[in-house]
């Protein structure tokens, strides 16, 4: 497969401290690949890099064959690249359909020489329920529509930011640790939601992930990081095994 991203060189530096140092790699598009290193080894800040919430200080981030380094957030998300958080970032009084239609890009309600025109953005709005609503089926959020988003437990939240990002009409989508305090049985559900929308709609998934006792059940590849470089990459069954990796985690 093509990769749908390719980080070639990327460094970023805070202060003294080089948290990525050279790093570079190929994710494929349409796959589940999960980005694992021990505490501090650099995995938020380069997903922060590519995300667009830092600016790399050297090196280059690829996207679909167009050089996004250095663009803003939005500009990025505009280009098909969404991301999620550790620690979900909703609009909590706004309901779970109010939190998903948000994230609809180009809406004409949005657009100031469009707005007055109230028949077209009543239209759109109704069209953007609707996809919405089909989002929520998706994800297994539909019971759930109308109420606030503060009342959704953990790993209802985590499924909620993956809607907003297949309502964005991301290709990709950035997930840092999408199973962190979410039971076993919930966790597996997300993975295999996961595992579902990369089949159906062919989304590529880059997972920030430590709960490898159930990731390693359904992503096709790892990218292995410490001290901010790669370490190994490749197929789950051989980078577990990486003399690199081992030494990584075990600190001898």
């Amino acid at each position: 497969m093509a990769p749908i991203i390719t980080l070639q060189n990327v460094t970023k530096t805070f202060g003294n401290l080089r948290a990525v140092d050279g790093f570079s790699a190929e994710v494929e598009k349409g796959t589940i690949t999960i980005l694992i290193g021990p505490n501090g080894s650099g995995k938020t800040t380069l997903i922060n890099v590519i995300s667009g919430l830092y600016k790399p200080d050297s090196g280059k981030v690829i996207y679909q064959q167009k050089d996004i380094s250095g663009l803003p957030p939005h500009k990025v998300y505009k280009l098909g690249l969404a991301r999620t958080f550790q620690i979900p970032n909703l609009f909590w009084k706004l309901t779970v359909l109010e939190n998903v239609m948000v994230a609809r890009q180009n809406h004409p309600g949005e657009s100031f020489a469009r707005f007055a025109l109230k028949r077209l953005w009543l239209d759109a709005e109704k069209e953007t329920a609707e996809k919405s609503f089909g989002v929520l089926q998706t994800v297994g959020l539909y019971d759930v529509w109308d109420k606030p988003a503060e009342s959704l437990s953990g790993g209802q939240m985590k499924l909620l930011e993956i809607a907003r990002a297949l309502m964005s009409g991301a290709q990709m989508v950035l997930l840092d640790e999408p199973i962190s305090g979410v039971n076993p049985t919930l966790a597996h559900d997300i993975f295999g939601k996961l595992v579902k929308l990369k089949k159906d709609l062919g989304i590529t998934f880059f997972i920030i992930e430590h709960r490898l006792d159930i990731a390693l059940g359904y992503v096709d590849s790892i990218v292995a990081m410490a001290y901010g470089k790669l370490i190994a990459n490749g197929k789950p069954e051989v980078v577990m095994t990486n003399a690199r990796l081992i030494e990584a985690y075990l600190g001898t």
